[in-house]
């Protein structure tokens, strides 16, 4: 998202210190007084002697020119973005997909080198950053967690670096939609932050194959943070709970974080959602083709088997790696193309197919975490166009993903039992609330 601003003379703003907060305060909206207010949950009001019949959607696209300004290309001219961290990313990352200039990417890296904030980058959360249209960067806000902001700002030609709490306002807010394409469109047209549909993606991603899984009609729930500064300015934080409803199954998860260790999401009952395996090592794509013992090949024009899952994704979409594990190859190989097998265990590995290329610190031996980004999509080797071939192996032997039993995760620690079902049990009747008045109001 990319929001303008007409020049001006910049003034800094680290002269201005922010309040330093020993605790940060946090309101909770009590639901029943303020449920008309969530338009995302149902509409309880009719106009009177208004129609009941529904009127009919037009969606209307139509190109516009753009206003002269941003046709001059003015070089004073300023543009705010709001990056969504994606699972795996590093700053550089970021800041390639920002547009910044090789110059200020390597200024900034060397000024924030060592910093705690950039060491927890959190899927789902949001990078704002202040460019102008030649690449320059101006500024960089990260809320990372705990009311404490990174900012990093460009004072003449370097850049100064600032990591401290800041005063703000956290509240909880919930939300409802039914998914009717995606989930991201039911997010949006639930007038929720899209950063919502992100995390929700990742809190699931090892239990709902999310390119073949969704169905029309399923619902979620969701009870999420929002903090506001002082200026205003609205930073949407973790989701704390989520429901969804999926083939009519209801799937629950609470985040859970222990007094020492990193936070997590689990089942209500304390079973924990990051299991060993995700079901998809691509977030955004759709399934071309599925595991058969036969299937007639494009390019060799015969039946044969397909022992391994298509997934069909623009080139250069990033693979993830679906398991913690060690690379155990990585090149050319035949019909694969550019290929990367990963060892997980004595048991476990996967492959990817095709690729484009490979992550550049990937090499024989590398220890990856589930979620890197190991490779890209291509169409190197027996392909006909851009796509990821995934392959699951059982001791050598490629088996269907959708057909086995996974290895489980580990439930939360028992001496953790007490304080974990003390600090979700508010969450989950908000899930129950919300739950029963979005049915009352169906019915």
């Amino acid at each position: 998202m990319i929001y303008y601003r007409s020049p001006r003379k910049r003034k800094s703003i680290l002269a201005q210190k922010l309040t330093v907060f020993a605790q940060k305060k946090v309101r909770w909206i009590t639901l029943l007084s303020s449920i008309p207010l969530f338009g995302m949950v149902t509409a309880f009001g009719i106009v009177p002697d208004s129609s009941l019949q529904e009127i009919p959607d037009k969606k209307i696209v139509r190109a516009l020119p753009l206003p002269e300004k941003f046709a001059s290309s003015d070089p004073e001219m300023t543009f705010w973005h709001q990056e969504s961290i994606r699972r795996g990313d590093t700053i550089a990352a970021i800041l390639a997909r920002l547009e910044i200039s090789q110059e200020d990417k390597n200024r900034f890296l060397d000024t924030v080198r060592g910093s705690r904030a950039m060491s927890q980058l959190k899927p789902g959360e949001i990078i704002h950053a202040e460019t102008r249209p030649d690449g320059e960067l101006l500024t960089l806000r990260y809320f990372y967690g705990n009311g404490e902001q990174f900012q990093v700002e460009k004072i003449d030609d370097a850049f100064e670096l600032n990591e401290q709490s800041i005063e703000g306002d956290t509240r909880i807010l919930v939300g409802s939609g039914v998914i009717h394409s995606s989930l991201f469109a039911a997010v949006d047209k639930a007038d929720l932050p899209s950063t919502i549909a992100s995390q929700i993606i990742d809190i699931f991603s090892s239990s709902i194959d999310f390119h073949r899984d969704i169905r029309k009609g399923d619902r979620f729930t969701v009870v999420y943070e929002s903090t506001q500064d002082e200026g205003g300015k609205t930073q949407v934080g973790r989701v704390l709970a989520v429901e969804l409803f999926n083939k009519e199954k209801s799937k629950r998860a609470v985040y859970f974080q222990p007094s020492a260790g990193e936070g997590s999401y689990y089942t209500p009952e304390g079973e924990s959602l990051n299991k060993p395996f995700l079901m998809a090592p691509l977030k955004f794509s759709r399934i071309s083709s599925g595991f058969t013992q036969a299937r007639y090949h494009p390019i060799l024009k015969r039946w044969r088997a397909h022992r391994g899952i298509d997934y069909a994704a623009s080139k250069g979409t990033p693979v993830m790696a679906t398991a913690d594990g060690m690379v155990e190859f990585k090149g050319w190989q035949k019909g694969y193309g550019n290929l990367i097998v990963l060892k997980h265990d004595t048991q476990y590995s996967s492959a990817y197919g095709h690729l484009s290329g490979f992550d550049k610190k990937l090499q024989k031996g590398t220890r990856i975490r589930q979620g890197d980004i190991i490779g890209f999509v291509g169409s190197t080797g027996m392909a006909t166009g851009p796509h990821l071939h995934y392959e699951l192996r059982v001791n050598g032997v490629q088996r269907d993903p959708s057909r086995i039993v996974m290895p489980a995760a580990q439930p939360i620690s028992k001496k953790y039992h007490a304080v974990f079902h003390k600090q979700t049990r508010e969450l989950i009747s908000r899930l129950d609330l919300l739950r029963n008045t979005r049915f009352a109001a169906l019915n």
